[in-house]
C-alpha cells in the first residue's frame, strides 16, 4: 500500500514539472514582443523584447558599407532580424544596380550573424513588392538548416532586409514579424514643370539664323528630316537629308541634341570585371542559358532577360546577370550603354 502511494506521488511530481507545449505556439521562448524603433533608422517593426544590436563596417569591392543588425534568436529555433545597410550613394539612374549590390553584400554577410558559421545565403526571388513608394523584392531564403522568407527594400538612405527563419515552416511567425515592418511614405517627386524650368529653352523661330542658301521653310524641313533619319538609324551613322546631302545636325555622325543609342557588345562574359556564378537549382543540372543584358554608362546591368536555355535554370541565370559589373564603354570620349549577352553553362555535378 505504501509503495503504491509513493509511485503515485512520484507520477504527480513528474507531471507537474514537465513543460506543456501548446500546438501552434512556435515562438514560446519569446514571451514579450514590442514595437521596435531604432534611433537613427527610418523603420519600425514588431520584435521580441531586447533584441541584440550590432553596428559594424563591411568592405565591399572598393567601398565600405555601414551595417546595422537587429536580431532575436532562440537555440536551435527561429531567427528574426532586420539588417540595415548604407554606403552606396542613391542615384535615380542606377537604383537597380544599387539594389543588386546591397543584396549581393547581404548574402555573404548575414549567414554568420544568424548561425555563427560562415557561408552564403541562398536567395530565390519570388516576386517584386513595392512598399510605400519604395522598390522592394521578396525572396525565399535558406541558410544551413534554417529556411524562411526575406523582404528587401531600398530607400534614399538605406537598404533594409527583413528576415524570418526557422528549422521548419512557420507561416505564423513569418507573418507576425515581416508583416509588421513599416516605413514612412516615399517623398513625392517634384512637379515636372519645376524640372522643365531648369532646362535651357530651345531657340524660337525668330532666334534661328536664316540660311542664305535655302528659304527658311525649306531649311526647317531638312533639319526635321535629318532628325527623323537619325532616330530611325539609332546606330550613330551619318543621316542624309531629302536631297541626299549630309545635314548640319549630323556633320560629325552624331546629333548633339540626341543621346547615343546602346552599342552592341556581343558576348560580354570576358568583358566583365565582376561576374558572379548563378545559384544552381536542385536536381539534374545541364544546359546553357543565354541572358540578354543592358549595361548602363557606369557599367552596371540595368536590364536582364533570358533568351534561350532550359527554363528551370533561367531565373538563376538572370539573378546572377543582374549583379554583373563592367568597365564603362566609351564612344567619342563619352560613356555609352552597351547591349549584349551573358552565357551561363550549367554543368552536371559529378
Amino acid at each position: 500500500m505504501r509503495r503504491r502511494l509513493n509511485w503515485s506521488l512520484l507520477g504527480l511530481l513528474i507531471v507537474a514539472t514537465t513543460p506543456i507545449f501548446v500546438k501552434g505556439q512556435t515562438n514560446a521562448g519569446w514571451s514579450e514582443w514590442e514595437t521596435f524603433r531604432p534611433e537613427g533608422e527610418e523603420f519600425s517593426i514588431l520584435m521580441p523584447k531586447n533584441p541584440s544590436v550590432e553596428v559594424s563596417k563591411l568592405p565591399y569591392h572598393k567601398m565600405e558599407l555601414t551595417t546595422r543588425l537587429y536580431l532575436s534568436s532562440l537555440p536551435n529555433g527561429p531567427v528574426v532580424a532586420v539588417a540595415s545597410f548604407s554606403g552606396i550613394k542613391s542615384n535615380a539612374a542606377q537604383e537597380l544596380e544599387r539594389f543588386n549590390s546591397y543584396v549581393d553584400a547581404f548574402k555573404g554577410w548575414f549567414p554568420e550573424k544568424a548561425t555563427g558559421k560562415a557561408g552564403v545565403a541562398k536567395l530565390t526571388l519570388t516576386g517584386n513588392k513595392s512598399f510605400h513608394g519604395y522598390d522592394g523584392r521578396v525572396y525565399s531564403v535558406t541558410i544551413g538548416t534554417l529556411t524562411g522568407a526575406l523582404n528587401a527594400y531600398v530607400t534614399r538612405k538605406r537598404f533594409y532586409a527583413i528576415v524570418s527563419l526557422n528549422t521548419k515552416k512557420d507561416d505564423e511567425l513569418q507573418a507576425k514579424f515581416i508583416g509588421s515592418f513599416d516605413l514612412p511614405d516615399k517623398p513625392a517627386a517634384p512637379p515636372a514643370t519645376a524640372v522643365a524650368e531648369t532646362q535651357e529653352p530651345a531657340p524660337t523661330a525668330t532666334e534661328a539664323k536664316p540660311n542664305p542658301q535655302n528659304p527658311p521653310n525649306s531649311d526647317e524641313k531638312k533639319t526635321d528630316d535629318a532628325a527623323a533619319n537619325q532616330a530611325k538609324q539609332g546606330d550613330g551613322t551619318t543621316a542624309t537629308d531629302a536631297s541626299g546631302g549630309q545635314s548640319n545636325a549630323n556633320a560629325n555622325g552624331q546629333n548633339p541634341n540626341q543621346k547615343k543609342g546602346p552599342v552592341n557588345g556581343g558576348i560580354l562574359n570576358s568583358k566583365a570585371i565582376y561576374l558572379p556564378l548563378p545559384e544552381i537549382p536542385p536536381g539534374d543540372v545541364g544546359g546553357i542559358v543565354m541572358v540578354q543584358v543592358l549595361v548602363d554608362e557606369q557599367g552596371g546591368v540595368v536590364d536582364a532577360r533570358a533568351i534561350s536555355g532550359p527554363p528551370q535554370f533561367q531565373a538563376a541565370a538572370v539573378n546572377a546577370a543582374r549583379l554583373a559589373r563592367f568597365t564603362p564603354t566609351m564612344l567619342m570620349g563619352e560613356p555609352v550603354k552597351v547591349t549584349g549577352q551573358l552565357r551561363y553553362n550549367f554543368t552536371r555535378s559529378l
